[in-house]
């Protein structure tokens, strides 16, 4: 995961100084050395670094230190909002102002333009409730349409095919004449790629800019490309108007220097960033949330929001009323774990703060005893689901015999289930009976 490897320094670091009854010039230089070093392992540019040391040095010896605030709390505070202006300070999430927004992806051939075209159309079209136009500029690369074609007919997204004998410009042109006359709200423009940065691909899309004057203009940057990717950037902007970038593959990236230098370097803010290889995996860029999970303090807000996502929410107040009346039966529960099912719980654990790491391992194992669990409930006759109360060993052994499990296994689940009832009698005697909010 990016920043974990920073992560895991920052937060020994900061440990230390917290621990000090007062600051003095000593035990200051002696963390600001090993926030350096941190920094420089973790691939940040050594510009950037120096500048952020010397901020942070000059803001904690200048500070005073307020009665209720240790001074170790007072240099998390001024290590935390650095971060978060090195990132970026500002969120900078797409604004939909205009009909259509006009969106043009830039990167190089191999960075993944056009799946991250339709992850960002999946993105607009599930959280925003955006009609989206997809538009194939790429006529070069082979294969490239029926990619973007593929891809917005597994998000739902219309895809504007028009083939490679138009120029890529006529293509652009005609994608937004579309959106206009058909009332989309967002039209992505994916555009070709180089090998490497030249000539004839940037006058291309300086063409492109000039004919549909583009809202914004996304470059995709690879996270695992390190420091090139400040170099592509620079590169691109001098001939161009970035408004923005994408980070692809901040997930596998487990130093994150990159993310931490290019807004400082370039001024173009990130975005977005990729977190993952499957079409909802793209994520807004929110840099005081990366500073709170690089600090160790969670991401309570991204938790609330990722829950919100994949969980029914019809569902999941249907099961807590139940639970709060004392209804609540092993179809519910099931019910409850296939909602469950859709969350991996090693990025969720990320998000809250004191969490321990749980492995691709461990979660493997979880999800199978889901897998478990949910056979031995289907194994059940409907009124023993109902009514768990009935179940004696006799039908124990039957239960067990019809999903190949023995009647240990069976025992678990009415364990678990049992756990879970008791569990939400002592939440209703602590709400007076009312049902949480969701």
């Amino acid at each position: 995961m990016a920043f974990e490897s920073l992560s895991d320094r920052f937060q020994g670091i900061l440990k230390k100084i917290k621990g000090q009854a007062k600051l003095t010039e000593a035990n200051m230089e002696e963390m600001l050395k090993e926030i350096r070093v941190a920094l420089l392992e973790a691939d940040v540019n050594f510009k950037v670094v120096k500048e952020f040391v010397s901020a942070v040095k000059e803001k904690a010896l200048g500070q005073q230190v307020f009665t209720k605030v240790s001074p170790g709390q007072m240099v998390v505070k001024i290590v935390h909002d650095e971060l978060v202006d090195l990132l970026g300070a500002d969120q900078c999430e797409i604004s939909l102002r205009h009909k259509p927004t006009i969106i043009m992806m830039c990167g190089l051939q191999g960075s993944g333009k056009t799946t991250t075209s339709g992850k960002l159309a999946l993105l607009f079209k599930k959280k925003m409730n955006k009609k989206v136009l997809l538009v194939a500029g790429d006529i070069y690369r082979p294969a490239a349409i029926d990619q973007l074609v593929t891809v917005g007919r597994q998000v739902d997204v219309e895809v504007l095919n028009m083939g490679d004998k138009l120029s890529p410009v006529e293509i652009a042109k005609k994608g937004v004449e579309k959106a206009k006359q058909e009332n989309f709200d967002v039209v992505i423009i994916d555009t070709a790629g180089r090998l490497q940065i030249d000539e004839v691909l940037m006058q291309e899309l300086v063409d492109i800019e000039n004919a549909v004057h583009p809202d914004e203009e996304l470059l995709l940057v690879d996270a695992m490309s390190g420091q090139d990717s400040v170099n592509v950037a620079r590169s691109f902007n001098t001939k161009l108007h970035l408004t923005g970038m994408i980070m692809s593959k901040l997930d596998g990236d487990a130093r994150g220097g990159s993310a931490l230098s290019i807004k400082h370097l370039t001024g173009i803010p990130i975005k977005y960033a990729g977190v993952g290889e499957k079409l909802s995996d793209l994520e807004v860029f929110h840099p005081d949330r990366m500073a709170d999970r690089i600090l160790g303090m969670g991401d309570i807000v991204s938790l609330v929001e990722s829950v919100q996502e994949e969980i029914d929410e019809k569902e999941a107040r249907k099961a807590a009323n139940k639970m709060m009346k004392g209804t609540f039966d092993l179809n519910d529960m099931v019910q409850q774990l296939e909602q469950f099912q859709k969350i991996s719980m090693s990025k969720i654990l990320k998000l809250i703060p004191g969490m321990p790491k749980i492995s691709d391992e461990d979660q493997q194992k979880a999800q199978e005893e889901m897998k478990v669990t949910k056979a031995i409930i289907y194994s059940m006759t409907p009124e023993e689901r109902k009514h768990p109360e009935i179940i004696k060993n006799s039908r124990k052994v039957r239960i067990a015999k019809g999903c190949g499990k023995t009647n240990y296994d069976v025992n678990k689940v009415l364990k678990k289930y049992e756990q879970m009832k008791e569990m939400m009698k002592q939440m209703k005697g602590k709400m007076g009976g009312r049902m949480p909010n969701f």
